[in-house]
């Protein structure tokens, strides 16, 4: 048996500034450009259709008046927890396929949900080439969602947003992981203030591909499970320039590969999502076939024969202390109390469980629960020939 992977499309732009006065984004095209190289039919996904997003509609919006279309991607995100959850429901492994950045605001929404519901936390591994860390406490205004995400996800930034449903932060510091971004990230220094992890790109490629996976996952051993953010801007425009902002000094293809299959081997790991690549700039389709086999790839060990979907073990440990930005304390043994008040998700070393007899849950199970985030109440070296650079 294999886990089944559930792609849904999030054609969202309304967290990025337009282009020019007269034009949208590109990056709604986004799902369909890269359904259109075969994506469902290699991954043998399930259609998990298309949440429709709202008009893309800037107005007369200023700086200093919050974030734009803010009513709109509350909304959404909104919206786009539920169908994730509905997704995770299934025993399923879901695909988002922005979008702008901002649809990290739905599926941060539906991991708060998950880790209420289960008595966990969820943990964020944030693959991106820039730290998205605006804020009103480091910027002298905010405006566009896109850049603004992980500070969004981690509590920073107005209510609407920031503290849909009351859940505020989405995701908490200690909790989140960030990789690819720029040596001279703009905010590098905020991030190790919050004592966010980070291995911006010259330590990742100092370390591996294949490595930096594994030390990701180590980061976020006292969750119960991690959420996978991709912004293919993580690539160097050598090799990627179809984006809003292309910042050189990215990855290659075949790195962010080896990278995403990683992340993945592991029922630790419960969705990825996938952002900001805009059609409007690969005009014969090339980026986007690229693009596609770097995600069949990548996602080969979520389909492989034998792999486990997330199991309910009893919670773990207490939470740590939030650590200081230079250190981070070693984890306590995972073990179970004698009272289990609450379930969680159980966090599996990568590769088939070890004391598995080698039998799954059949796809149409529910390893959660039946309708569980519905009920919450509120060989590392890239090849050669596909080496390339950065973006932003």
């Amino acid at each position: 048996m294999m886990r089944r992977i559930a792609v849904l499309d999030a054609p969202t732009n309304l967290g990025l500034r337009p282009p020019t006065a007269s034009s949208v984004p590109g990056c709604a095209k986004a799902p369909g450009a890269l359904r259109d190289h075969g994506l469902l039919a290699r991954l043998r996904a399930r259609d998990a259709g298309c949440l429709t997003p709202p008009r893309y509609d800037p107005g007369d919006w200023r700086p200093g008046d919050g974030v734009c279309h803010a009513p709109e991607i509350s909304a959404y995100s909104l919206a786009l927890a539920d169908r994730i959850g509905a997704i995770i429901d299934r025993g399923e492994f879901p695909l988002v396929l922005g979008g702008d950045c901002s649809v990290l605001l739905g599926s941060g929404l539906a991991m708060h949900r998950l880790g209420e519901a289960v008595g966990g936390r969820i943990g964020l591994v944030f693959v991106d080439g820039h730290s998205d860390f605006r804020h009103p406490g480091n910027a002298s205004y905010v405006g566009a969602a896109a850049g603004e995400d992980l500070a969004l996800v981690t509590g920073r930034g107005q209510p609407d947003l920031a503290a849909i449903e009351g859940r505020r932060p989405y995701f908490r510091d200690i909790d989140v992981v960030v990789l690819g971004i720029r040596a001279q990230d703009e905010y590098r220094l905020d991030l190790q203030a919050a004592g966010i992890t980070t291995r911006p790109v010259p330590a990742l490629r100092a370390e591996g591909a294949a490595r930096t996976a594994q030390w990701a996952h180590e980061q976020l051993v006292d969750c119960a499970g991690y959420w996978v953010h991709i912004d293919v801007d993580v690539l160097d425009p050598a090799v990627m320039p179809a984006v809003d902002a292309p910042d050189p000094g990215g990855i290659a293809f075949a790195e962010l590969e080896i990278l995403l299959a990683g992340l993945v081997d592991t029922p630790h790991c419960l969705g990825v999502e996938l952002t900001v690549f805009d059609p409007d700039y690969d005009p014969d389709g090339a980026y986007a076939a690229e693009i596609v086999n770097t995600v069949v790839a990548g996602l080969a060990p979520v389909v492989a024969p034998g792999a486990v979907p997330p199991r309910l073990l009893p919670p773990g440990p207490a939470a740590p202390a939030p650590r200081a930005a230079d250190s981070r304390p070693e984890p306590e043994p995972l073990s179970a109390p004698a009272a289990v008040p609450a379930p969680a998700v159980a966090v599996e070393p990568i590769g088939p469980d070890p004391t598995s007899d080698g039998a799954v849950d059949d796809l149409g199970t529910d390893p959660l629960g039946p309708g569980l985030l519905r009920r919450a109440s509120a060989g590392d070296e890239p090849d050669p020939a596909r080496s390339g650079i950065d973006i932003a």
